[in-house]
């Protein structure tokens, strides 16, 4: 930890990511740990206790933890995590308010609109300072941002939750956390397609175990029963959402469930990020650069509509064993370039460096 010199943080309402650079702006460590933050604050104290905070440092913070019912309303959420982060953080802590850029917590109820929700603005932002164009496809636990840029700028058509999810730039499915009924109403079984159960008894993570695609650290929460990460267990829960339990028989039917279901989310990834491209300007080898514990969805969406393909972790380190965190943890990790190239950018120039306002990034 003595090499660390500015830490990055993406609070979300499930997960809290950290990354750490030196002061030569080298990424150093990252890391991730469960923060079910709608149980409650305690629970964003145990996560920021398991990473380690160091107050001492600078750190640069950006959040989707605004959204859990925890608070009655996103502005609430916002106004309150700041102040948490604030105050474990250090009094040195910016929070990254989309086209607003970096601002002090002090200033944050006067920038929520911006700062709610903004770690896919943040990722896409840092990418853009360093990629001519390409579209982001950031396929996390729960959610899929794809976000177009190009010539320096983020070139979203939404900016809200609200606006992105009307545009098809917000998908609300991930690869851990998302109900199987979420993705289709009905899986095809024993020659029939079954309506699904309306029962939370299986996730995404269940269906990519069976794959053999999820990640290992990809599913850090617990299942859907409580029960163990097995490929048996989650063949088990697949099988309750037709109706089935798990016997000699059904495993390799449990597998074929699973296969279809990634392919129905395979589709309706690809029917969004058909829809972003066409109402985007960007040359026909721009590329689709993957992020999230689901990257390997966006690797093959790039197959689909025939682009190269750009993981995210090899644009923002050259250490191949930082790589792939970094690409899990992109938001963290560019809140944490962009808070670093302002800072240098304010030190060496008459900008004034209390108002913090990030250069070049709307």
């Amino acid at each position: 930890m003595s090499d660390f010199a500015f830490l990055g943080w993406d609070v979300g309402g499930a997960h809290l990511k950290r990354a750490a650079f030196d002061d030569a702006g080298v990424l150093r460590a990252v890391d991730m740990t469960p923060c079910a933050l709608w149980r409650g604050t305690d629970q964003l104290d145990a996560a920021l206790a398991t990473l380690g905070t160091l107050p001492h440092l600078p750190s640069a913070v950006t959040m989707t933890g605004e959204l859990v019912d925890l608070w009655p309303d996103r502005a609430t959420g916002v106004t309150a995590l700041a102040a948490a982060l604030g105050a474990r953080l250090g009094p040195g802590c910016l929070i990254y308010a989309g086209p607003d850029g970096l601002v002090p917590v002090s200033a944050a109820t006067a920038h929520v609109n911006g700062i709610a929700s903004a770690n896919w603005h943040a990722t896409a932002a840092a990418l853009a300072t360093e990629l001519p164009c390409g579209v982001l496809v950031d396929i996390g636990s729960t959610t899929t941002d794809l976000i177009p840029f190009t010539d320096g700028a983020v070139t979203a058509r939404g900016f809200s939750d609200a606006e992105r999810l009307a545009s098809g730039e917000l998908v609300y499915g991930g690869v851990a956390r998302t109900p199987v009924m979420a993705l289709s109403p009905a899986l095809p079984f024993a020659g029939s397609f079954v309506p699904l159960m309306a029962e939370h008894f299986a996730t995404a993570a269940d269906i990519y175990r069976l794959t053999g695609d999820l990640p290992e650290h990809g599913d850090l929460h617990p299942s859907a029963d409580g029960g163990p990460k097995t490929v048996e267990a989650s063949a088990r829960r697949l099988l309750r959402m037709v109706g089935r339990d798990l016997g000699p028989a059904t495993l390799e039917q449990a597998r074929q469930l699973a296969a279809y279901a990634a392919a129905v989310q395979l589709h309706t990834l690809h029917g969004a990020l058909a829809c972003v491209l066409s109402g985007a300007t960007l040359p026909a080898d721009a590329p689709i650069v993957g992020a999230g514990i689901g990257r390997f969805l966006a690797e093959r969406l790039a197959v689909r509509v025939a682009r190269p393909y750009l993981d995210v972790g090899a644009v923002f380190t050259h250490d191949p064993a930082l790589a792939a965190r970094a690409a899990d943890c992109a938001p963290a990790v560019a809140v944490a370039r962009l808070a670093f190239a302002w800072l240098a950018f304010a030190g060496g120039s008459s900008h004034p460096r209390s108002s913090l306002a990030t250069p070049s990034l709307a």
